[in-house]
């Protein structure tokens, strides 16, 4: 491997990991600033470019250590360390790379975060979209789809008419990792979607497989979606910032408290882990808590 190339390979490992992958856009920005920080540090001050193939696991250890005293928090640094694995693992199918120096390279623990989500009252208020000019019909689609389905904000916006089963009652999701998973929708949704689909039909183009298009008929972006979604937050009176994954919060949080099967969860969410599905369990002990500690007797504390 030539050290001219270091740049033009990581452009080709995220143009594979895009294409092949489908990683969404912001994934493959975030892998993008990861390894080029990952070069800079590698280059050093006295080279204008690394030999990835020299790269050793001290040498990643070093950088993850650097990161950490440069402030950056333990879920960055884990991001940071996948991208450097699995840009390594590209380059071993390559046959440019014998060995993958950051495999068994852990990032500092970080406070694992609870999802930020909306109660049941909220959420439903959230939803209740009466307006019936077309943006406002396609946008409650889009606002009862995520909720009702727990959907990525990638996976919505790569929705095609196709996928949707009004018969079965779902629609078949292609999530992380090109894995498919087909998810039950709603009757709220599909009232929403019907009415969505029959003003679509008005501004979309015969050759238009997206489920949720603009103005023009093409296929909306993620960004509009968070645009729209934010929006709405603020219309229907919303008292914190709203975004499509809370709403796939919402619903993972609300099934699980009502059903208690996480494992359920975890198929309606598209985890590959169920250590990642856990995190609803600690959201569902919280709201236990707060209610204990609002009505038991001798829960309160005297001031």
């Amino acid at each position: 491997m030539s050290t001219g190339d270091d740049l033009t390979l990581i452009n080709t490992y995220l143009t594979y990991i895009a294409e092949n992958k489908r990683f969404s856009a912001h994934s493959v920005a975030a892998y993008r600033r990861d390894l080029l920080r990952a070069r800079e540090f590698f280059t050093g001050a006295d080279r204008d470019s690394v030999r990835w193939t020299d790269i050793a696991p001290d040498q990643v250890r070093m950088f993850v250590m650097r990161q950490h005293q440069q402030g950056r928090n333990g879920r960055s640094i884990a991001r940071a360390l996948s991208a450097l694995r699995g840009f390594y693992r590209y380059l071993m199918r390559m046959n440019l790379a014998q060995r993958n120096p950051a495999t068994g390279i852990s990032a500092p623990k970080a406070p694992r975060r609870l999802p930020e989500v909306l109660d049941v009252d909220r959420a439903a208020q959230l939803v209740d979209v009466h307006d019936t000019d077309w943006l406002s019909v396609r946008d409650r689609a889009m606002l009862e789809l995520l909720y009702s389905s727990g959907l990525r904000l990638a996976e919505l916006v790569s929705l095609n008419v196709a996928v949707l089963n009004k018969y079965e009652g779902t629609v078949r999701v292609l999530g992380k990792g090109q894995k498919e998973r087909i998810v039950p929708v709603g009757q709220a949704a599909w009232v929403a979607l019907d009415a969505w689909l029959a003003q679509r039909s008005l501004y979309v183009h015969d050759d238009e497989s997206a489920l949720f298009v603009t103005r023009n008929g093409t296929r909306l972006r993620a960004r509009a979606v968070q645009l729209r979604v934010a929006l709405w937050g603020r219309a229907q009176g919303m008292s914190v910032g709203v975004y499509p994954h809370m709403l796939r919060h919402s619903c993972a949080s609300h099934v699980l408290e009502s059903s208690g099967d996480l494992r359920a969860v975890q198929e309606l969410l598209g985890h590959a882990h169920l250590t990642t599905t856990q995190i609803y369990t600690h959201l569902d002990y919280q709201h236990l808590a707060n209610v204990y500690d609002q009505t038991h007797p001798r829960a309160k504390r005297e001031k």
